[in-house]
């Protein structure tokens, strides 16, 4: 990944420079939070560039030849609410990005108004957390270069690569915005191939599902889906969250749920969890390949072998008496469907999953079920997705 250079004295913004990226993301949804500079790339680097930019520095486009002298940033908050915002009098140095960036960004914040609240910061935060991490997974996000969607008529249109729709670009399609909740808890949703995955990203906290209300936002989702993707139904969401940790309270909290219209898996059929870390954004990258996980398990295992959905119970596999259940795809509602028949038949169960899910599963499943770790590395160069990073384009 390109690097700041400190020894000259002019900071040089071009595409994948550490300068473009913070500015891509600020042009986005206006901050980020100062603790996840990890998501972004060398987090040590860039805080040496946000350090250097909350003083007058003069940057140099180097594909146009502009400079601009200006303070660039602005931090405030403590802690893990500590926030990166653009310096009002930077916010000329948008146009660098793209035509429509300037514009973008004033109506997403209102004019570069930021609301007090923690409840408003944090949803920022959420949202930027995911954006970049799907930029790292060279998915598409930003909305100046994705392809318009509407809420009129069915006009389907050609997404060419991995799209992130934001929820707050969702939201205003059509001539009345959806109810004032709406999409308010998901953060964006995840166009590939023909399916649609809702994004949500719980942070660090156990993720706490709106059943009714979720069910109506699914529905709205799966309108829009239909009219603009061509995809039928929205059965998929992501669940992005700090730490393999969260997925296992998440689950817990779960269990314990005395309405079940209430269990997230009785919104979406299938729930991708994804760490915010460097295997998430591999995951990640997975998820953006069409029918990838069909394509994995076709390399896993024989025609003859596999059960095609078509058990008594999920299972991916069936090998010498030995029922092989694949949670490469970090497929959370699902584990929960699996997990009675595991916890029973524990000797003739057996489960596929990444090093860095080991720890979570052991705990979900019990000491009995049997793990078989899968190179994570391996996965990808047999899938072959693009290693695509629209942070060094």
């Amino acid at each position: 990944m390109p690097q700041l250079d400190f020894s000259s004295p002019m900071i040089q913004f071009f595409p994948g420079s550490q300068v473009w990226q913070l500015i891509t993301v600020l042009s986005l949804v206006g901050e980020y939070p100062n603790s996840q500079r990890q998501l972004l790339g060398d987090k040590e680097n860039l805080r040496l560039l946000i350090n250097k930019a909350l003083q007058t520095q003069t940057y140099r486009n180097r594909l146009t030849g502009d400079t601009m002298t200006c303070k660039l940033l602005t931090v405030s908050g403590k802690g893990a609410s500590k926030t990166i915002r653009f310096f009002k009098g930077a916010l000329p140095i948008l146009t660098w990005l793209h035509p429509d960036a300037y514009e973008h960004y004033m109506e997403i914040t209102r004019n570069h108004t930021f609301p007090g609240s923690i409840k408003n910061k944090d949803r920022n935060h959420r949202i930027a957390e995911v954006l970049a991490m799907c930029m790292r997974a060279g998915i598409e996000v930003r909305p100046y270069l994705l392809p318009k969607f509407q809420f009129e008529k069915l006009a389907p249109v050609r997404l060419s690569e991995a799209s992130m729709y934001l929820a707050k670009d969702l939201k205003k399609l059509g001539e009345m915005e959806f109810n004032k909740t709406m999409f308010t808890r998901m953060v964006g949703a995840l166009f590939t191939g023909e399916t649609c995955y809702a994004a949500y990203n719980t942070r660090n906290a156990v993720m706490k599902w709106s059943g009714g209300g979720e069910i109506k936002t699914c529905q709205s989702l799966t309108d829009i889906a239909r009219l603009n993707a061509g995809v039928r139904d929205v059965t998929s969401a992501i669940l992005f969250g700090q730490s393999e940790d969260i997925a296992l309270n998440t689950l817990l909290e779960s269990d314990t749920s005395p309405r079940a219209e209430n269990r997230f898996d009785n919104i979406y059929r299938r729930v991708h969890f994804i760490p915010m870390n460097e295997f998430g954004i591999q995951q990640l990258r997975f998820l953006s390949v069409p029918d990838w996980n069909e394509q994995l398990l076709d390399i896993l295992f024989d025609p003859e072998e596999r059960s095609y959905n078509r058990g008594a119970f999920e299972y991916d596999a069936y090998i010498d008496g030995v029922y092989i259940y694949s949670h490469l795809d970090s497929d959370i509602a699902r584990l929960i469907r699996f997990k009675p028949y595991a916890v029973s038949h524990s000797k003739s169960c057996e489960v596929l999953c990444f090093h860095h899910q080991m720890p979570f599963l052991r705990k979900y499943l019990g000491q009995d079920v049997r793990l078989k770790l899968i190179d994570i590395n391996s996965v990808e160069d047999e899938l072959g997705p693009e290693r695509r990073n629209l942070f060094e384009r």
